[in-house]
């Protein structure tokens, strides 16, 4: 049987937005870059230059595609933009700060931090569908390059996913890795699912990035 072409995947999440210093769910609402952000972005694409990604996938989101443009700049190569790799639909939450929901719907805000995979805040997606759709395009993305490297510039929750699909950890297991602001992770991918090289390298920014979910519970991205 021929050995399956592998997939080099580099996922990085969105540099800084306000709403991340303010731990203030985003979900799909439309959050700037910050200034420090926009420094980020900046220090990730030269970072990325040494990884010499053949193609550039990224969320909508301007935080994100922000990040993605500062590095395609560098590299010479068009963004290419997917709505699958948004981050999760938070509904009626977004906007609102870890505080602020825990205060006002506490039934849902326990069932949320106990990340029961068939919950979603109302008007949102619940943790199984996220699940299901950033592991489905991030296999169709990836399938779809056999032999290169694939940039994928998404957001915490789509990367806490693909760090899940790799471990094979289960969707209510607690969080004990890091999903800082512009952090590089390393994946590979072959027909068969995803395996982890490498995560939440660093090394580029000048101070320690954010991950405002401290918790190891909810995603602000």
């Amino acid at each position: 049987m021929p050995v399956p072409e592998i997939t080099r995947i580099i996922a990085v999440r969105n540099g800084e937005t306000a709403w991340n210093v303010d731990t203030r769910l985003q979900g799909q609402l439309d959050v700037p870059l910050n200034e420090r952000g926009q420094r980020q972005a900046r220090q990730a694409a030269q970072a990325l230059l040494r990884e010499a990604p053949d193609v550039v996938y990224s969320s909508d989101l301007s935080r994100a595609l922000a990040t993605a443009e500062a590095a395609a700049a560098l590299l010479g190569r068009p963004v290419h933009t997917d709505t699958g790799l948004r981050e999760r639909h938070f509904g009626q939450w977004q906007g609102q700060t870890y505080a602020e929901v825990e205060a006002r719907y506490p039934e849902a805000s326990a069932r949320w931090r106990r990340r029961e995979p068939d919950f979603g805040p109302e008007d949102g997606e619940t943790l199984a569908g996220f699940y299901a759709r950033v592991t489905a395009t991030a296999t169709r993305l990836a399938g779809a390059h056999p032999g290169q490297t694939v940039l994928m510039v998404a957001h915490g929750g789509v990367l806490d996913c693909l760090y899940r699909a790799a471990c094979g950890l289960a969707l209510d297991a607690p969080r004990t890795w890091e999903l800082p602001n512009t952090g590089i992770n390393r994946l590979l991918f072959t027909g068969e699912g995803f395996t982890l090289v490498g995560w939440a390298d660093i090394q580029h920014l000048e101070s320690d990035a954010l991950d405002e979910s401290n918790d190891r519970v909810g995603h602000a991205a």
